[in-house]
């Protein structure tokens, strides 16, 4: 995958891009639609819990007044290290997953978990590696020592 990609596509649309792939995985391959008493609702618990998972990292970032631009990582002013982010160093991610995994439990699709783990590769290699080089050179020791404690995704 190019570097050229790197920081330039927002993760919410790979995120959307990723729903989308789950609902027509759905639709394409309906024999791998597993539907079980309470999918539904399961889905339901994992996209509300994905939200405020993200909502309480956009939330300490705007309280340390620091960026949450994506694309524009060397804007951070602030290591934020408390709160959720002693649980994930990139609780909005995360919670974009766990959204994603909402989508798949909504439709029961099996093939759907592949856009799951198709959306933490691209937001690994396309958003969170570059956000860690830059927050490496602009943090130094205190980032460095920061993912020695604490986890990439949970």
């Amino acid at each position: 995958m190019s570097s050229r990609l790197e920081l330039r596509i927002p993760p919410p649309v790979i995120a959307a891009a990723c729903a989308a792939l789950i609902a027509g995985l759905a639709a394409l391959v309906p024999a791998g639609n597993l539907p079980f008493p309470g999918h539904r609702a399961l889905a339901v618990v994992l996209a509300v819990a994905g939200l405020l998972f993200a909502l309480i990292g956009v939330m300490q970032f705007h309280r340390a007044g620091t960026t949450i631009h994506p694309l524009e990582p060397e804007r951070s002013r602030q290591l934020v290290t408390g709160g959720i982010y002693q649980l994930s160093r990139n609780p909005m991610y995360v919670g974009m997953a766990l959204v994603l995994a909402g989508f798949a439990a909504w439709w029961a699709t099996v093939p759907g978990l592949a856009a799951i783990a198709l959306f933490v590769v691209l937001i690994t290699r396309l958003q969170i590696l570059p956000e860690e080089r830059v927050l490496t050179r602009t943090f130094g020791e205190a980032f460095v020592d920061y993912q020695r404690k604490v986890r990439r995704w949970i």
